[in-house]
């Protein structure tokens, strides 16, 4: 019997320089160092964010192949986001996997970041794991999409975002109301001491299975104007149903383009990807299972970005024996 092979996973797309070691489809170790030095400019820095990686990935790679109580020289397989994300911390990630790869005389693999995301549901932890074809909601800061996933190496887009990202709009709303950095989660947080029917703002009229959420943050912002003209402490004494208003808006338009998806292709084996499926209300929403679907959730852990999807993606590859050579190039604008 063939023994699963060992696979080094490197994720560096964004601000955070995350490495799993995964056997077979079983995560060993998925280590994420986060970078606290965007806070203060209030969103991600590309030139801060490509220095923390080149200073964190030694360390984080360190740290994962002790967890897994492995060496280097037990590794078959180098995996590592080649994309899309911030060119300059995409070069870190895919030049530390192609000199290791070298050192170590081992096969590269590259993997599509959004890909990973989807393939995080493939991870064998004790979760269900969805059975193809499957639909898959990505909603990530620079992403919104609907992917057809019909094996691990075949997804069809058939729809997505015209302009923001969900997780773009949560962020960008937040700064509008002067919220720390990453200001995301801390909408999901207010929102549930707020009453989600107290604003009403509007969705966007696009195709049936596109996304856009610049005109949602355009309302909230002249919303926000005209109310603070008549009172300046309207935000601070009005921010819970504030946030809960604009988060069942955003929720809304999600949980409305998988219904006509769903619908579409008659699939109703539903997945949520990205770091945006954390959202609480996303999820509540999801599992109360009103629509007649199978709901699939990765563990949170897998929901942010992480190493352990890229692990996952690679194994898959890996099983097919596709690798690239050490003429491979980051690419920012990756496409599934």
């Amino acid at each position: 019997m063939k023994k699963e092979p060992f696979i080094l996973a490197i994720e560096s797309s964004c601000d955070d320089t995350s490495a799993a070691i995964i056997k077979g489809d079983r995560v060993l170790s998925n280590i994420v160092s986060t970078q606290d030095v965007h806070k203060e400019f209030g969103g991600v820095v590309p030139e801060l964010a490509s220095r923390a990686h080149q200073k964190n990935i030694i360390p984080t790679v360190d740290v994962a192949l002790k967890e897994a109580k492995i060496t280097k020289s037990d590794l078959d397989a180098i995996a590592f986001t080649r994309g899309p994300g911030l060119l300059g911390s995409l070069l870190v990630g895919v030049s530390f996997a192609k000199s290791l790869a070298m050192a170590l005389n081992k096969p590269m693999i590259e993997v599509n970041h959004m890909e990973a995301h989807i393939l995080a549901h493939l991870i064998n932890d004790g979760s269900p794991i969805p059975e193809f074809p499957f639909l898959c909601l990505t909603v990530s800061g620079g992403h919104t999409q609907l992917v057809v996933v019909k094996s691990p190496l075949d997804m069809e887009v058939i729809g997505e975002t015209i302009d923001d990202a969900a997780g773009e709009a949560f962020d960008k709303i937040s700064k509008i109301m002067e919220l720390p950095y990453p200001g995301g989660p801390l909408i999901d947080k207010y929102a549930k001491k707020g009453n989600p029917d107290a604003y009403k703002f509007p969705h966007p009229k696009v195709g049936e299975l596109e996304f856009s959420f610049s005109g949602l943050k355009t309302s909230v912002l002249r919303f926000l104007q005209k109310e603070v003209r008549q009172n300046e402490n309207f935000i601070e004494e009005h921010l819970y149903d504030i946030c809960a208003s604009v988060q069942k808006t955003i929720v809304d338009i999600l949980i409305n383009k998988i219904k006509i998806a769903s619908k579409k292709t008659g699939i109703t084996r539903i997945a949520i990807a990205g770091g945006v499926s954390a959202n609480s209300e996303l999820r509540k929403r999801l599992l109360e299972n009103t629509y007649g679907w199978q709901v699939f959730i990765p563990a949170f852990q897998f929901c942010t970005d992480n190493a352990g999807m890229i692990a996952i993606a690679g194994y898959y590859k890996f099983k097919k024996e596709i690798f690239v050579d050490q003429s491979v190039v980051a690419d920012a604008r990756l496409r599934i």
